[in-house]
């Protein structure tokens, strides 16, 4: 019996898994000077797509220089596409990448040209790139921001109830003064339904004021003046919803309650309250000793 002396080659030291391991440090990470300027060139690249759609949009331009643009975009939608297939390639959590955030706006950022070969009109929607350019603040390392925005996003969550509640009392108020509106200018005046009051009464009451619908009448004028008011209202309500989450959050931040100076010795996570016996990440049994609540107390 002979014995099989060639050992399995591992993936790290094949040069296939080599070069994958390689490529996927570049193109997913920021520790690198080469992962930093494969983002920076790629922003670029990103940058100057986009400029090139919106040059495009120009009328004269398109008639002068259309087709270079043109071959311009296609030349940026084949890296784009060779980008989004090493990518695929080369993470081992394809399928997490591909249903993640940002493996569907880089999927967006090449489908619109695509498209636009069998429906030319859709060639704008190549500005969707610029979503890509999000991708900077992992360059700059200002993951802060990205705290804040969380924040933003949780008093938006939190203030979600109430804020539905809101919309739809401005709902109710809208349909009432676009009623009153309709009864009291009717037809001859522009009101001619409904549906068309309602328009007339989001726009005044938002007072934004477009000034394609107005009223007539000396009555409709008072009920105009009204809803001017009335939204003046009701802009400050959900401002200072929001305001009031966002400022408690902020107060919560700036003051933390008193935690324990210790430890899960199960996941190693701190900031346990005075008087936990579990840990509230893991539900383990903390056994705090009593020397370290007294100091936590006295702290």
């Amino acid at each position: 019996m002979t014995m099989n002396t060639h050992a399995p080659i591992p993936e790290a030291s094949h040069p296939a898994g080599g070069l994958r391991r390689q490529l996927e440090i570049v193109i997913f990470g920021t520790d690198t000077p080469a992962g930093r300027n494969f983002d920076i060139a790629l922003l670029f690249v990103i940058l100057s797509s986009v400029l090139t759609v919106m040059i495009d949009s120009v009328p004269h331009i398109h008639i002068r220089h259309g087709e270079i643009l043109w071959q311009l975009e296609i030349a940026f939608t084949a890296v784009f596409t060779l980008e989004y297939l090493v990518r695929i390639w080369c993470t081992e959590h394809r399928r997490a990448y591909l249903t993640s955030v940002w493996g569907i706006v880089d999927l967006l950022a090449i489908l619109p040209t695509y498209i636009a070969f069998y429906s030319p009109e859709a060639a704008p929607l190549v500005v969707v790139r610029l979503l890509r350019v999000v991708r900077v603040f992992r360059v700059l390392k200002l993951m802060a921001l990205f705290a804040e925005l969380n924040e933003i996003l949780g008093v938006l969550k939190n203030t979600a109830r109430s804020i539905f509640v809101f919309l739809i009392m401005v709902m109710i108020v809208v349909v009432v003064f676009a009623c009153i509106i309709y009864v009291v200018e009717g037809p001859q005046n522009g009101f001619d339904s409904i549906p068309m009051s309602i328009y007339w009464a989001v726009v005044t009451i938002t007072t934004v004021g477009y000034g394609d619908l107005v009223p007539q009448t000396p009555a409709g004028r008072f009920i105009a003046g009204f809803g001017m008011l009335v939204g003046y209202s009701i802009i400050a309500v959900p401002t200072a919803i929001i305001t009031r989450e966002l400022w408690e959050r902020i107060n919560a931040r700036q003051d933390p309650l008193p935690t324990l100076n210790w430890n899960c010795p199960v996941c190693a996570k701190s900031g346990h309250g005075l008087e936990a016996t579990f840990c509230q990440h893991c539900g383990s049994a903390l056994d705090v000793p009593d020397e370290v609540r007294e100091a936590a107390h006295r702290a």
